[in-house]
């Protein structure tokens, strides 16, 4: 295949954000897919993950990754398909998952340990969902919450965000282990969905009542483990619940990642002294080599029909400014994907 008749849109961080991101933060930009030489693969894009740690990868600072850099491609996890290979590893036709950027195709070394690609079977699970319960937010949920949380069956795990990619995974695993689950989430609809698709216990809508009053209502004897995706107000409400030697798992907090001012920290925080609890955070990455038990054991759930998974799917790589803003208002509805090509 002759890849230079190719052309590669991208998505290039132009700007770092001050507040909410928008459009003249983002630079689309067209060049030719280059010829690959030996050990090289072409990976056409069909799935971008989007994900509320993109935020976080804008700013400049130190933390858990490199921020992406002024003129880069956009960061992004996705799904796609080999179009060309000079490399053992990979074929023609090979689906891969690995962290292609906001770009149309990704050109490179197969072994480029900062894409990480590896081999997905579309035949045992629909792509969007190597995003999903099979991707980076499912081994979020599943090792921040057995590794960090490490539940016990009969007690009661609190999930915030829970309609959402890592929550309503979080919600699942809690429940095949045995234990009662209360999410928090936003609006009927998707509270509907947590308790009646996904098996929930109950859920608090924190757009239409008290989370404090749902938490003394559905947390009776109080909240042992928390995962929480959200910071803000309802972590705060959260730590007045705890029941002793409580663990708190702290994934995100999509609530502060758009702030101009200081982000706002727990102010109910010694109720980890009072309840001798403990909170504790979550990166995904720290368990890389661990990810095919995470995968293996929730692929068998889905088989046998006891686990169900969401996704909220845009199509276009140009719509990529105001899809990723769906995260931060509350707009998507399950994990958020976007489609960038079809499948041929």
């Amino acid at each position: 295949m002759t890849t230079t008749t190719l052309s590669n849109q991208q998505i290039h961080l132009a700007a770092r954000p001050v507040g909410m991101p928008k459009r003249s933060d983002w630079k689309l930009t067209s060049e030719p897919v280059r010829d690959i030489t030996d050990g090289e693969i072409v990976v056409r894009t069909l799935y971008l993950s989007l994900d509320p740690a993109m935020r976080g990868w804008m700013n400049e600072g130190k933390s858990y990754i490199r921020p992406v850099a002024i003129d880069e491609v956009m960061r992004a996890g996705g799904i796609g398909k080999v179009v060309a290979s000079k490399s053992p590893r990979f074929a023609v036709g090979d689906y891969v998952s690995g962290s292609t950027g906001v770009q149309q195709y990704w050109v490179g070394p197969a072994d480029d340990k900062s894409a990480a690609f590896y081999k997905i079977d579309p035949k045992a699970a629909p792509l969007p969902k190597y995003l999903n319960a099979l991707g980076m937010p499912g081994m979020t949920a599943y090792f921040g919450l057995l590794e960090v949380g490490q539940p016990k069956a009969g007690e009661t795990v609190v999930v915030s965000g829970a309609a959402g990619a890592v929550g309503q995974t979080v919600g699942q695993v809690a429940k095949h282990k045995g234990c009662r689950v209360v999410g928090i989430a936003g609006g009927k609809d998707k509270c509907d969905f947590v308790v009646n698709e996904l098996g929930f216990d109950a859920c608090i809508d924190y757009k239409n009542e008290s989370v404090r009053e749902g938490l003394k209502k559905h947390c009776p004897n109080g909240v042992d483990v928390y995962f929480d995706n959200v910071g803000g107000d309802i972590l705060d409400d959260v730590l007045a619940r705890l029941a002793m030697k409580a663990r708190i798992v702290i994934c995100g907090a999509i609530s502060q990642y758009n702030n101009t001012s200081p982000v706002k920290g727990p102010a109910n925080y010694l109720s980890l002294l009072v309840n001798r609890a403990r909170m504790e955070g979550i990166v995904v990455f720290d368990y890389a080599d661990r990810y095919h038990l995470g995968i293996a054991e929730m692929a068998k759930w889905m088989q046998e029909g006891t686990f169900k998974t969401r996704e909220d799917i845009v199509e276009g790589l140009e719509n990529f400014p105001e899809a990723l803003l769906m995260l931060f208002e509350g707009k998507n509805f399950g994990k958020l994907v976007l489609q960038v090509a079809k499948d041929e």
